[in-house]
């Protein structure tokens, strides 16, 4: 098994915000968790070290709280890509094996390209391969520069690139994979004598040649993947070209997206064929969609919802956090949450479970059995349970369980004042 090391330390200035970069989100995740789950969804690497600086503390806890295999290393003060790498000697003093460092700010890079790099530099018995890309427009990237025989030479950054160099268009994608046992003397070694007067990675590079180590260079095939997050602007990029990928993906697999231009999808969202999807729908967070399902239009499924077979959730339903078994409406209006509904059942227009208690702040559970029928305009005030066959009358409000095949109404008396409106 392998390590990563992923470089998360960076304010992020440009994103003019108080959530560190690497905390912002697309889809409800991180875009660190982007790429530490590309790296665990390999199977290749069994522990991650985060290199965290700006606003430490939240970077942490965030790993802490999610990532089982991941430990945050803080780099203080921050001296450069290299510097930051150098903070993982004492936790890999002993470790024999491969390490494969990426960006936490790349949120598209993906586990099938980061499998067939790792694969790429063993199949070649390389003991330092870097990750490329060929871009028409290669500003601001530091270039690869390769020797005669296609091994690679080294990285030069564009702002200590002479006019030739600047002209390569092969530039650094910033994913590298080394043997960690030869190329870890790099990094005590590493100088700072550039323009900026900070330790680059991409020094390592001439270090490995000067040690007549085996260096290659792996060229991306989607530069897509390692779009950098710096701004607001690149956060919905990311986001367009990410849901774009995933929609692509639904639509190979027999799922109708009515208009993929308004449709917007996690890629953590599965969903089987034959489901629709109308017009302004918002999928996010990990769904489970079944067979034959018509979602929206405008509907919004907010994650660890699982779908079966033949559901209808339609337009202006939002649903979070519940199981909904086949053959179940909930067609207009509606908000479900923290529920397990049962097949065959309908949820009238307007229905809502209240699940949070804003006083003890705790989210209850609403249980609905088979067959039963919701009327419109109805609150169910969890905890509760609904037992199968049970209807409940429009406009009720159900704060105690409801027996199997009961009629349940909370319903005022209608009063009628004869030609009150002529006397008015």
């Amino acid at each position: 098994m392998i390590k990563s090391i992923i470089l998360a330390a960076g304010k992020g200035t440009r994103m003019k915000s108080e959530t560190p970069k690497v905390l912002h989100t697309i889809f409800d995740k991180t875009l660190v968790g982007y790429v530490i789950d590309a790296v665990n969804n390999t199977g290749l690497a069994d522990e991650n070290f985060i290199i965290v600086g700006h606003q430490a503390e939240r970077v942490e806890e965030y790993i802490r709280k999610t990532y089982s295999n991941a430990k945050c290393v803080l780099q203080s003060p921050q001296l450069g890509t290299g510097h930051a790498v150098s903070m993982v000697l004492p936790h890999l003093d002993s470790f024999v094996g491969e390490v494969i460092i990426l960006c936490g700010d790349t949120p598209l890079i993906t586990e099938s390209t980061l499998k067939d790099f790792i694969e790429t530099h063993r199949s070649k018995g390389s003991d330092l391969t870097v990750m490329s890309a060929i871009f028409e427009n290669p500003t601001n990237y530091g270039r690869i520069i390769r020797n005669s025989d296609g091994s690679l030479n080294s990285i030069v950054e564009e702002k200590d690139a002479n006019s030739e160099q600047k002209a390569v268009k092969e530039v650094n994608a910033g994913v590298y994979v080394l043997n960690w046992d030869k190329i870890k003397p790099a990094f005590s070694q590493l100088s700072s004598n550039n323009a900026q007067g900070e330790y680059y990675l991409t020094d390592i590079i001439k270090w490995a040649n000067s040690q007549s180590f085996k260096v290659d260079a792996y060229i991306l095939k989607n530069n897509e993947e390692i779009f950098g997050i710096n701004s607001k602007t690149h956060l919905a990029e990311a986001t367009k070209i990410m849901n774009k990928r995933t929609i692509q993906k639904h639509l190979d697999n027999g799922v109708t997206i009515i208009d993929p231009e308004t449709t917007w999808i996690s890629p953590e969202t599965e969903i089987e064929a034959d489901t629709v999807i109308y017009p302004s729908c918002y999928i996010t967070g990990k769904n489970k969609i079944g067979k034959s399902c018509k979602i929206g239009p405008f509907a919004h499924l907010r994650g660890d919802v699982t779908l079966e077979d033949n559901v209808k959730i339609g337009n202006f339903v939002e649903v979070k956090k519940s199981v909904i078994k086949a053959n179940t409406n909930a067609c207009h209006l509606s908000y479900i949450g923290d529920s397990e509904i049962g097949s065959e059942v309908n949820i009238g227009a307007g229905t809502i479970t209240a699940n949070y208690n804003p006083l003890t702040k705790v989210k209850s559970k609403t249980l609905i059995g088979n067959k039963v029928k919701i009327g419109s305009n109805s609150v169910l005030v969890a905890p509760v349970e609904i037992a199968e066959g049970a209807n409940i009358a429009a406009l009720s409000v159900i704060t105690k369980n409801i027996s199997a095949w009961s009629l349940a109404l909370t319903r005022a008396p209608l009063k009628v004042l004869e030609n009150w409106v002529k006397n008015k």
